[in-house]
């Protein structure tokens, strides 16, 4: 698949299951902090192919319910069949700006690098917060992409982060956000912690942050001249690299 500039996209499956691959510390942190016991019922909203929701079954056992909701039929296709074994964990089709669930259906909910991508971030915490029972937990990690650091070139780096800004996601500061968006929405926020993973290999970056493809969508756009963004790619390959990404964590609770 091809965007509008023309530029082959990955398969969205095994894109997060790549981010999933390498993000293991922050998503550790991100499970610990949703306090996970058994017999609980969680929603992972935007749970993509659902390479989180196992960890989250094996802390609520049997007893619980783990609960995927996700946008895209083929998200929720591959979500289904990895876990069509699994009678605690459900996989359904839904969009988070209006939750088929009842008022206080859930006692933790989470998000991981959704909200990024939704219309309306503030519409989709109220949903959140409908659906959880008073003092229930809500845990969201999103990115910064504006604060995406690349070693090397400062003005090459800061033209690829306002091209990534701009063009390719929608809520892409979010995460700096996100106290303030809960508060609004009427939770209570406890904490908000950063997370940042460094990146010393290229070839494993690029499978995250699509060096390489959004380098060519910002010179297609005429965001970045061409010579300038083809030397930064060689120069980010032949070199010491490091990338690293800043996420943050927010943990928040709906009032009792």
């Amino acid at each position: 698949m091809a965007n509008a500039l023309g530029v082959p996209s990955p398969d969205k499956a095994a894109y997060m299951d790549n981010v999933a691959a390498v993000a293991v510390d922050y998503k550790q942190q991100l499970l610990d902090l949703l306090q996970l016991e058994p017999g609980l019922k969680v929603l992972d909203l935007g749970c993509g192919p659902g390479a989180d929701l196992q960890a989250m079954a094996d802390a609520v056992e049997v007893s619980g319910r783990v609960i995927g909701v996700d946008v895209d039929p083929t998200m929720v296709e591959a979500a289904s069949e990895r876990f069509r074994d699994h009678p605690q964990v459900e996989v359904l089709l839904g969009d988070g700006h209006a939750l088929s669930f009842e008022e206080a259906s859930f006692d933790r909910a989470r998000m991981d690098r959704a909200l990024q991508h939704v219309a309306d971030p503030a519409a989709v915490l109220a949903e959140l917060l409908r659906v959880l029972k008073p003092g229930g937990l809500l845990r969201i990690g999103e990115p910064d992409w504006d604060s995406l650091v690349v070693d090397g070139d400062l003005e090459m780096n800061r033209a690829f982060n306002r091209f990534v800004c701009s063009t390719m996601v929608r809520n892409a500061t979010v995460g700096r956000q996100l106290a303030r968006l809960a508060r609004a929405a009427g939770f209570e926020v406890d904490e908000v912690r950063t997370a940042s993973p460094v990146f010393h290999d290229f070839a494993q970056a690029d499978k995250i942050f699509a060096f390489t493809r959004n380098t060519e969508r910002a010179i297609r756009a005429g965001a970045i001249e061409r010579a300038d963004g083809e030397r930064w790619l060689a120069e980010l390959q032949a070199g010491d690299f490091l990338a690293a990404p800043l996420m943050f964590l927010m943990s928040a609770r709906k009032p009792l």
